[in-house]
Order: structure tokens, then sequence, then C-alpha cells
């Protein structure tokens, strides 16, 4: 099955976010999907965040990570997206951060520079360090649809969904429809 990134999938704001949300309903076992479990996607990930990441001028170019390389990309994502979510649920957790800061150094320690490009694991443990690094952890937030991770950007930090147009419509619309349906029942 083909998979094509649209420019909804990098709705995270910073690139270690957009990796995490590559898992799709995460806690849901029966419908989870890891768009990261195909290589091919996996690959072309690094394609897709130079058109529609928003830390694309950071890095600039990316390329896929290397083969060898992917494990720890996926160590990494796990990571992030664990410590993450503990940031926002307010959650004392320590040895999430451990993980997470293991997980960066794994990657930066042995991410050789290729050519013009920066291999899309490594620019992953940047942005994710970051993060780490941000003492604005109340623009981390978990969207209330999909519970994709995003950072709110927004002035007043107001914004509710990763994606005003997905996941905003969306809500909005089931909010519309129970609001007729309740109107016509007797």
């Amino acid at each position: 099955m083909s998979f094509t990134w649209t420019a909804h999938r990098f709705a995270g704001g910073a690139l270690a976010l957009d990796v995490a949300n590559t898992v799709v309903l995460r806690f849901d076992p029966q419908r989870r999907i890891d768009r990261f479990a195909d290589f091919a996607a996996m690959d072309s990930f690094a394609d897709a965040a130079n058109l529609y990441g928003a830390e694309r001028e950071r890095f600039g170019p990316l390329g896929p990570a290397r083969p060898e390389d992917r494990k720890s990309l996926l160590e990494l994502r796990e990571a992030t997206d664990r410590h993450v979510r503990a940031i926002i649920r307010a959650e004392d957790r320590p040895y999430l951060l451990a993980d997470l800061l293991e997980a960066i150094a794994a990657i930066l320690r042995r991410t050789p520079r290729r050519g013009s490009s920066v291999a899309l694991d490594a620019a992953t443990a940047h942005s994710a360090l970051s993060l780490v690094a941000n003492p604005e952890t109340d623009r981390l937030k978990i969207c209330p649809n999909c519970e994709w991770l995003f950072l709110d950007r927004s002035r007043n930090r107001s914004r509710t969904w990763c994606d005003m147009a997905v996941c905003g419509n969306r809500t909005k619309a089931r909010r519309h429809y129970r609001r007729n349906r309740e109107e016509t029942q007797p």
C-alpha cells in the first residue's frame, strides 16, 4: 500500500513532534498505524519534511536515515513521544528525560554529515534537543481529536487542535451534528 505525506502530517510545529506523530491512533491497538513500519514511507518522510516541515529552514535539505540508523530513529521517536506527553500532563518522570537524552546522544555520536543534506535521524535529534531546552513547555499540547503532539506558536497560546483544517473541522462538525440531532429528537 502506497502512502503519500501531506502538509497535514506536519502539523506538529517541530520535526521531532512530526516524527512522533508518525504513529496514527497511537493508543488504539485495533486501529493504530505506524507509518514508519514501511521503510519506503520512512525514507520519503525526509523529502516531505523538506516541503512541509516547520523547521525546514533550520536544517536545510534532509535526507533519509541510513538503513542501519532506522532503529535509533524509532527509539528516538518513542522517547520523544513519552517525554513530551509527560511534560504536557505535568507528570514528574525524570527517567523519561534521561531516556530521551540517551536516544538523542546515541544518534548524535555516530551520525556524520553527508554532503549537503542532513540525515533525518540527526535533524530529529537536534529538534528533540531544542524541545528539551525550551523553557516554554506550556506551548506543547496534545490534540484532543487525534492525540497528536504539537507546538502552539499562537500569540496567546490558544491553539486547540493540531490542524484546524482537519481536526478542528472534524470536531466542530461532530458538535454540530450532535446539536442538530438533539434538537430534532422528541
